[in-house]
């Protein structure tokens, strides 16, 4: 079987204190793989710089003059997360055989890519990184995230419990995943859905080395409800199943008082009448906004616009020492890369 060319796609924001460590440990795995002879001398690392605003893309392209396996992709602006990492995907797809997916931090474990690699070699498309266990997070991020993993299955979303983006795709995976072209894009509920051969390697999840998490509370919770919306109508149902309930308990009080009234037992009062107004504008406020979201993201998809721009491609592009970076801006010389923009 001949050595297949692998890519290792990292998407990266604000990462200038863990970068270099980095691009150390996987440079270093990387060459450990070349010499097992798991994989081909034309395998590369593609760090996609999500729009950062401290050093990342100078780190990055002043690594990729020194290193012939270090490459880089900068998108014009702050995409997300999934976009640019959908960004690196793409770039990788067009000239290797398999791509793995990890995040700059390096919490997920880089020494279960031997595996990955060797799942791959035996037939399997899609590998994914799964966690053994969450005992290193805290009682509160433990409690909702497999809190939400539990509410998707039970939404019907076919999610991998407690994997994330730490994943291997071959390359017809990942010509499938291109088929898919919503703008609301949730790659952790849209790989299973590929229906390739699949295979699950377990890990234990590392500290972070440096920098702060990029997914405070309100980013994962905003990426939670992108999930379930994106994925499922149960809330949508659970709204309508909310609101006949509504009625026909609304139904059997009123009978309930025209009966009070008819036997003159009824006495004047404004606390329950206040109450019911409340609790059922409250609900139809919920169920409104929850119809809008739909909404919003139907208007979304209508739109058809790119799911992100590329400023410099430094992986498909040959490499020009002319581009002298410095600073906080970028000094063009004999070379102009311009902006690519990606529809995929």
């Amino acid at each position: 079987m001949t050595n297949p060319v692998l890519t290792i796609v990292v998407p990266c924001y604000n990462e200038e204190e863990v970068l270099p460590d980095t691009i150390h440990q996987l440079d270093e795995l990387l060459e450990e793989l070349l010499d097992d002879d798991l994989v081909s001398d034309k395998s590369k690392i593609l760090f996609v710089d999500d729009g950062s605003r401290d050093r990342t893309w100078q780190i990055i392209y002043k690594q990729s003059l020194n290193n012939p396996k270090v490459r880089g992709l900068k998108l014009a602006r702050n995409a997300g997360h999934q976009n640019a990492l959908l960004a690196g995907l793409t770039a990788a797809g067009k000239v290797s055989d398999c791509t793995i997916s990890i995040d700059a931090d390096l919490q997920d474990d880089i020494d279960v890519i031997r595996e990955f690699i060797l799942k791959f070699r035996e037939g399997y498309d899609i590998v994914y990184g799964v966690r053994k266990k969450r005992d290193r997070d805290t009682f509160f991020k433990r409690s909702t995230a497999q809190g939400f993993y539990k509410l998707m299955k039970k939404m019907g979303v076919d999610l991998v419990y407690n994997h994330a983006d730490f994943r291997l795709m071959s390359k017809r995976a990942l010509e499938e995943l291109q088929r898919y072209e919503e703008t609301n894009l949730f790659l952790r509920g849209i790989v299973p859905l590929l229906g390739y051969k699949t295979a699950n390697v377990y890990y234990d999840r590392k500290e972070r080395l440096a920098g702060e998490t990029k997914y405070p509370l309100k980013k994962m919770l905003a990426f939670s409800f992108e999930g379930i919306t994106s994925f499922s109508v149960t809330p949508i149902r659970m709204v309508l199943a909310l609101g006949i309930g509504s009625f026909f308990i609304s139904f059997l009080f009123g009978l309930y008082f025209l009966g009070l009234r008819y036997y003159g037992e009824t006495e004047t009062g404004w606390t329950s009448l206040i109450t019911s107004i409340w609790m059922l504008g409250g609900l139809q406020l919920t169920a409104i906004g929850l119809v809008g979201e739909y909404i919003g993201k139907i208007y979304k998809e209508t739109k058809r616009r790119p799911k992100f721009s590329i400023e410099v491609d430094a992986f498909n592009l040959p490499i020009s020492r002319h581009l002298i970076t410095d600073g906080d801006h970028d000094e063009h010389a004999d070379i102009h890369f311009g902006t690519l923009s990606e529809t995929n």
